[in-house]
C-alpha cells in the first residue's frame, strides 16, 4: 500500500526544473545542471535543402528513397517523429528493401508499444541485412518491453557478442538478463567489465551498475574530458536514463520517475535512452494504476 501511494504521489505531481536542474536524495545528494540540446543551424539547412530538392529535383527512384530516408533522419534528431514516420514509409514505397528505414520503424512500434510490428520490422532487417547488430538491440529493447525476457536476452547476447569493448552492450546485456537472474546478471556484468577500457565514459556506467561509483562521482565524471558542444548534455541523458533503471529495480520510483523526466529534458532524441525514458515513466504509471485498482 504504500508503495501504490509513493509511486501514485510521484507520478502525479510536476517536476519543478531550473533550466534542468535536480536535487535528489536518499541515493546520493546531487546538483546538477544541463542545458538541453538546441539543433544546430546546419541542420535546419540541410533539412531545407532536402525539401528543395525533393520537390523540384528530377531523381532516380533510388535517389528519392534515399533523399527521403535521409531527411527522416534529420526529423527524428529533433524530435519531429511523426514526419520522421511519413518520411522513412515513403522510403518504404519506394525501395522495400530499405533496412535502416525498418530499424527505424520498428524502433517507433516499440515506443509506441506495438510490439508485434516491431518484431516483424526488426525480423525484416535481420532477413535482408544478417550482419545488422543494431537490428539485435533494437529487438532485444522490443522484446524486454514486450515482456519476452528470454528471447530478449538471446538479442542481447548476439548483440554484446558482436564487440565485447563496448560497455553499452554489456549494460543492455545486464538490463534483459537482471529480470530472469539477478545473481547472474551481475556476474556476467562483472566479467564484462574487465574487457572495457577504463578511459571509456561507458565504462563509468557500468562501474555505477557494479557500486563501484556513487551517483554522484558518475555524475562528476561526466564533466571531464569533454570534447564537443553538445557532449556534456549525452553524457547526462545517458546517465539519468541508466541510474533511473537502477533506482527502479531497487524501488525508488521518486528519484527514477524525477530522472526519466530528466533525460526527455536533455533533447538527445535520436539516443536510445532518450527514445525508452517514456517508456519506462508509462511502465511506472500503469505500474501504479494497477496497484491502485481493488
Amino acid at each position: 500500500m504504500m508503495r501504490t501511494l509513493m509511486m501514485s504521489a510521484v507520478l502525479g505531481m510536476s517536476l519543478v526544473l531550473t533550466g534542468c536542474a535536480a536535487t535528489g536524495n536518499n541515493g546520493g545528494d546531487y546538483d546538477v545542471v544541463v542545458a538541453p540540446k538546441v539543433p544546430d543551424y546546419k541542420l535546419e539547412v540541410t533539412l531545407a535543402r532536402l525539401n528543395e530538392i525533393l520537390a523540384n529535383a528530377e531523381l532516380t527512384e533510388e535517389q528519392r528513397a534515399r533523399f527521403h530516408y535521409d531527411r527522416g533522419v534529420r526529423y527524428d534528431s529533433v524530435g519531429l517523429k511523426v514526419l520522421a514516420r511519413i518520411d522513412f514509409h515513403q522510403a518504404l514505397k519506394i525501395q522495400p528493401n530499405l533496412v535502416d528505414a525498418y530499424n527505424f520503424l520498428g524502433i517507433y512500434y516499440t515506443q509506441e508499444g506495438e510490439y508485434e510490428s516491431a518484431y516483424e520490422s526488426f525480423d525484416g532487417v535481420l532477413e535482408l541485412s544478417p550482419e545488422y547488430d543494431y537490428a539485435y538491440l533494437n529487438r532485444g529493447i522490443a522484446l524486454y518491453y514486450g515482456g519476452r525476457e528470454r528471447l530478449a536476452e538471446e538479442d542481447m547476447q548476439a548483440f554484446y557478442n558482436r564487440d565485447k569493448a563496448d560497455g553499452y552492450r554489456a549494460l543492455w546485456l545486464y538490463i534483459s538478463q537482471l529480470e530472469l537472474d539477478e545473481k547472474e546478471a551481475q556476474a556476467v556484468l562483472k566479467n564484462s567489465r574487465s574487457t572495457l577500457s577504463d578511459n571509456a565514459w561507458s565504462s563509468v556506467l557500468v562501474d555505477y551498475y557494479l557500486g563501484l561509483l556513487t551517483q554522484q562521482q558518475v555524475f562528476d565524471r561526466a564533466k571531464e574530458n569533454i570534447t564537443g558542444p553538445n557532449e556534456y548534455a549525452e553524457r547526462m541523458c545517458e546517465a539519468y536514463f541508466y541510474i533511473a533503471k537502477r533506482k527502479i529495480n531497487n524501488q525508488q520510483f521518486e528519484e527514477a520517475a524525477q530522472l526519466l523526466r530528466l533525460t526527455l529534458a536533455t533533447n538527445i532524441f535520436d539516443f536510445v535512452e532518450h527514445r525508452y525514458a517514456r517508456v519506462e515513466l508509462k511502465r511506472l504509471a500503469a505500474e501504479a494504476s494497477a496497484n491502485e485498482a481493488p
